[in-house]
C-alpha cells in the first residue's frame, strides 16, 4: 500500500497514500510497496478464499478459476510454483490502455512506469525532503527501483504510473487492487475496491489546487474504465492535513482512521453512486 498523501493543494509534496513514516502516499498507509514492510506484505496477502470466489461469480465466472491465481503465493512458495495470474486476466483491466483524460489543468496520461527511463526522475522526487516524510523512500537509486520492481514484477494488483500532463511529466501515481492489498484487512472492503496514491513531483505544481484537480479526474477515470469497481479509496497519512483536505475537495468521503503498519491514515472513499452529484459541483 505505497503512500498517498502527497499534499497537493498545500504545499506538501503529495505523499503516497500509504508509504512514509508510515510510509504511504495519500493512499494507502503502508511505506512504499518496493521496500519496507509494507511493501513485502502487500505483494505477499492472501485473502480468504471465499473472498475471492466472490470476486470470481461477481465477474460472472470470468478469470481465475483457482482463488490462488488472484491471491497469490502463500508463505514458503517458491517462484517456480507461484500461481500465475492469466495474461488475459489484467487485475486492473490494464492501466496502460486507459488513454488520456482532459482535466481542467490540461490533458493528463498515466503512463506505465519503465525502469531505464523513469528512474532518475523518481528517484530524485522520491528525495525531496516534503514527498521523503510520508513516502519513506529517500536514498539512491536502488531504494526506488526496489520499491518499483515489487510491483512490476507482481501480479499486476499494483500498477505505478507517470503521470503526464499536457506531455510533460510532474506526478507519480499508484494504481492498486485496494480489495486484495493489506489496507483490505483494516476496513470492510468490496471485491475491485481500487486504490490511489499521489506524488506530486515539482514544488511549483503543489500548493494551488492542482492535486485536488488531478484527483477528481484519475477517480473518475478509474470508475470509467474499471466497471466492476464500485469505489475509490485512499488512505492519507493522518498527519497530512493538505492530503486529506484534497481528497475531499475532489469528492472523497473521511470514512474512518485506521491503524496501519507504519501510519495512522484517514480512509477516503470515493463512491460510484455520488458520482452524478458530483458533477454539478466539477467540471472535469
Amino acid at each position: 500500500m505505497p503512500p498517498t498523501d502527497a499534499s497537493t493543494d498545500a504545499g506538501a509534496a503529495f505523499a503516497p497514500a500509504g508509504p512514509a513514516p508510515d510510509t504511504g502516499p495519500g493512499s494507502c498507509a503502508a511505506p512504499s510497496r518496493g521496500s519496507g514492510p509494507d511493501c513485502e506484505d502487500t505483494l505477499d496477502l492472501r485473502l480468504p478464499d471465499e473472498f475471492l470466489v466472490q470476486c470470481v461469480d461477481e465477474e460472472g465466472g470470468q478469470g481465475a478459476a483457482d482463488p490462488t491465481e488472484v491471491a497469490g503465493p502463500g508463505p514458503g512458495a517458491t517462484a517456480a510454483a507461484r500461481p500465475a495470474v492469466p495474461r488475459d486476466d489484467d487485475l486492473l483491466d490494464h492501466v496502460s490502455d486507459w488513454g488520456t483524460i482532459t482535466t481542467p489543468a490540461g490533458a493528463l496520461h498515466l503512463l506505465p512506469v519503465r525502469l531505464g527511463r523513469d528512474l532518475p526522475r523518481l528517484t530524485r522526487w522520491m528525495n525531496d525532503p516534503a514527498v521523503a516524510a510520508f513516502w519513506g523512500l529517500a536514498g539512491d537509486d536502488s531504494v526506488t527501483e526496489r520499491h518499483l520492481r515489487a510491483q512490476l514484477d507482481g501480479d499486476g494488483r499494483s500498477v505505478p504510473c507517470l503521470g503526464v500532463l499536457d506531455g510533460t511529466p510532474m506526478s507519480y501515481w499508484e494504481i492498486y487492487r485496494a480489495d486484495l492489498d493489506p489496507l483490505a484487512r483494516h476496513y470492510p472492503a468490496r471485491p475491485h475496491d481500487t486504490g490511489i496514491h499521489l506524488l506530486i513531483g515539482s514544488v511549483a505544481d503543489r500548493g494551488r489546487g492542482l492535486g485536488t484537480t488531478l484527483l477528481h479526474a484519475v477517480a473518475n477515470l478509474v470508475l470509467d474504465r474499471r466497471p466492476s469497481c464500485a469505489r475509490v479509496v485512499a488512505e492519507p497519512d493522518l498527519r497530512n492535513t493538505p492530503s486529506i483536505a484534497a481528497f475531499l475537495s475532489a469528492g472523497f468521503r473521511f470514512s474512518a482512521e485506521v491503524d496501519l503498519p507504519h501510519k495512522r491514515a484517514a480512509l477516503m472513499v470515493r463512491d460510484r453512486a455520488l458520482r452524478r452529484l458530483l458533477r454539478s459541483h466539477h467540471s472535469v
